[in-house]
């Protein structure tokens, strides 16, 4: 059976982060790949993984996940790029204790330390972007580089969707678009919409300038009805606390009924409770989870596009979209749930259908196959015979 160790650089319980746990768990639970977990640092992720029966370890030595962030300038990259070079090294050593036959990246920073870690454990690396390699994201930069050190150390690529996918320079090498699924379960029964005046407005997500929570606090702001309750629900990572004071200064200026929770590890419960799921990125988002998990939950949704979004939601039928960033349809579409507890009622039903198309359990199956096929192509191509056809031509990986 096929062993897929998981590489992530951080333990932080994030968007990407939370993805994986759902994947890994999914795979393990089908049994069609033995699986395991690599950190390079302890944090709240590293019990979350082994409470769901993973094999998880974390890589010794001090390793820093802030370094070689967008914003370290060109030295700090530098060094960053180093350290994660060293840290590849050990990893290739782990790698090969864990007896792994393919090992994926969660990330820029991991595909690094993958690229050196699959060399040493001889062994084919693939890449699960989960954001899109673009500048508008990354920078012009740091994105030629990636695109450039993807192609040259993956052996294929899972992207979290078609809009994701379009940013990679895949060429002819495997490629599979895997939806960050959501474990399901049953679906419980929630309030009716309310009111109008008693809406309750709920954001989940990391609080971040490009998740655009300014631009939604004043669309509501101008909206004809203002709700009886918002939520902002998300921590701050990565040095963005001061954008949280930002928001509470500006909810404070526009008299706004705003509860900021921070990070709480299972958002379900602010779900359910709400009538309006807003996603306001300013950028395109590279899918949107929370988009499929409140229409789970029965949320009416407003999400902004482009980007991942756009596949997962239909207007009109199971949903609102925007253009992020743009204040004034964000109100508009406000004023039209707000004022209309039928449509919202209408939308969520939809939704909650549509939800079930992103099913942990069926991306588990097609992502296991994907893997499964690397480490047999691999495999193959070390044989003697499949390279001494490949020498005369009359073989291909």
């Amino acid at each position: 059976m096929t062993t897929a160790v998981f590489l992530a650089h951080t333990a932080a319980p994030s968007g990407a982060e939370l993805a994986t746990l759902r994947l890994v768990s999914a795979l393990r639970d089908q049994g069609r790949l033995d699986v395991a977990m690599v950190y390079t640092e302890d944090g709240p992720m590293v019990e979350r993984m082994r409470a769901r029966g993973v094999e998880t370890r974390v890589l010794r030595g001090r390793f820093d996940s802030r370094s070689m962030t967008i914003a370290s300038g060109p030295l700090g990259q530098a060094r960053g790029f180093l350290m994660l070079l060293r840290h590849g090294w050990a990893l290739g050593a782990l790698t090969t204790e864990l007896g792994a036959r393919v090992l994926v990246a969660e990330s820029s920073k991991a595909l690094v330390l993958g690229a050196v870690a699959a060399r040493r454990a001889r062994v084919p690396l693939v890449w699960q972007v989960h954001d899109r390699i673009a500048a508008d994201y990354f920078g012009r930069l740091p994105t030629l580089v990636l695109r450039v050190l993807g192609r040259l150390v993956s052996r294929g690529y899972l992207a979290n969707s078609k809009a994701t996918a379009a940013t990679l320079p895949v060429g002819r090498r495997p490629a599979l678009v895997a939806y960050p699924g959501i474990e399901l379960g049953a679906e419980v029964p929630r309030p009716d919409q309310r009111p109008p005046a008693d809406t309750v407005v709920t954001v989940v997500g990391r609080l971040a300038p490009w998740k655009g929570q300014d631009v939604l606090l004043r669309a509501l702001a101008a909206t004809k009805t203002l709700p009886r309750q918002i939520f902002l629900v998300g921590g701050t990572f990565f040095d963005e606390e001061p954008y949280r004071a930002e928001l509470e200064a500006l909810a404070r200026s526009l008299a706004l009924p705003v509860t900021f929770t921070g990070h709480v590890d299972d958002p379900t419960p602010y779900l359910r409770d709400a009538d309006i799921l807003v996603h306001c990125s300013v950028l395109p988002e590279p899918f949107g989870q929370v988009v499929v998990e409140g229409m789970h939950a029965g949320c009416a949704v407003i999400a902004s596009g482009p980007g991942g979004p756009t596949e997962i939601v239909e207007p009109g039928a199971n949903g609102l979209l925007v253009t992020g960033g743009d204040e004034q349809q964000l109100t508009a579409a406000l004023d039209t749930l707000i004022a209309d507890p039928a449509l919202r009622t209408r939308l969520a039903t939809a939704a909650r259908r549509r939800a079930t198309d992103f099913d942990i359990t069926e991306t588990a199956h097609t992502v296991a196959a994907f893997l499964d096929d690397i480490a047999q192509r691999n495999e193959a191509a070390r044989t003697p015979l499949f390279r001494e056809r490949t020498a005369y031509g009359r073989a291909r990986p």
